[in-house]
Parts: structure tokens; C-alpha cells; sequence
């Protein structure tokens, strides 16, 4: 089978987020409409899909921060895991993020998920023994927002 890799376009929408489902990455926290759109408001060239005669079969999204690039939603269908579209996604993405001058690429995997742990050891990949830890600042939920643009200085007392 014959893949095209090409960057994300807004008609995929639909097809990414059942792709999402269909491989258990979607969580009630998360609202993956608004993550794409999140997304395509930075770095929007690093959003990924795969397409087999136009028909989304693999997607995902990257980002470079200046100092770590990270991988995120990587997402095959489940029929065509194992063939190969995987490696070639993250082939695409280290070889995006080197021309912008990442040193490292980082991703997460939930844990217990050991077979997506298998790929990316394959891969070359190997465990940080970091701790991930997370922080909600903008709720998916509909719930309050925190206002960042109130007051754009920080004091910091150390008393």
C-alpha cells in the first residue's frame, strides 16, 4: 500500500478525531476538536496525517519548544498498525524537527501500554526515568479559564 504524508488540513478534521477514537487516544478531559484547533494556531506544519487514496489512516502532531520537540496523537488505524506507517510518521516528524535544530525529541506513552512502548523502544527510543506531571490551565469542560491577560508581570516575594 502506497501512503502520502502530508500536513493536516481543516477537512480532516472529522476523520482525525475517529482515527483518535478508534485507537483509544481521546479522553473525556480532552477535547480533540479543540486540541486540532489548538494546534493549528502553533507550528500548524508539524500536524501530520497520512492518507491511503485520500482517506485518513494515520495522523499526528509535534511541536519544538526551542529546547525539546515532543510528539503527541500519533495515531495509526488499527487495520494498517504493524505495516511500517508508524516508523515512517516518526521518521517525518524527527526529520521536520531537526531542520528546525531540535536536539532531543520526547513523547509519553501511557503507562501500561506496552505494546505503543515496543514501537518506540524499536525505534530507539528509551525511557527518561523523569516523571511526567501535568497542570491544567484551560479547561475543556466549559468550566473557568485561568486570565492570563490581566497582568503580565510577576512578583515573586521571598520572605
Amino acid at each position: 500500500m502506497e501512503y502520502v504524508i502530508r500536513p493536516f488540513r481543516p477537512a480532516d478534521t472529522d476523520a482525525v478525531v475517529a482515527l483518535w477514537e478508534s485507537c483509544g487516544l481521546v479522553r473525556p478531559w480532552n477535547d480533540p476538536r479543540r486540541d486540532i484547533a489548538r494546534k493549528l494556531t502553533v507550528q500548524p506544519e508539524l500536524f501530520l496525517v497520512a492518507t491511503d487514496r485520500e482517506a485518513v489512516v494515520a495522523a499526528g502532531m509535534a511541536g519544538f519548544d526551542g529546547h525539546r520537540g515532543w510528539v503527541n496523537y500519533l495515531a495509526v488505524r488499527p487495520e494498517e498498525q504493524g505495516g511500517g506507517l508508524g516508523r515512517a510518521m516518526m521518521s517525518e516528524f524527527e526529520r521536520l524537527l531537526t531542520a528546525m535544530g531540535c536536539p532531543k525529541l520526547n513523547l509519553q506513552v501511557r503507562a501500561g501500554n506496552e505494546q505503543v512502548m515496543a514501537f518506540y523502544e524499536s525505534l530507539g527510543y528509551a525511557p527518561d526515568h523523569a516523571v511526567s506531571l501535568g497542570k491544567r490551565l484551560i479547561p475543556d469542560d466549559g468550566g473557568p479559564a485561568r486570565d492570563a491577560s490581566v497582568d503580565d508581570t510577576v512578583t515573586v516575594n521571598d520572605r
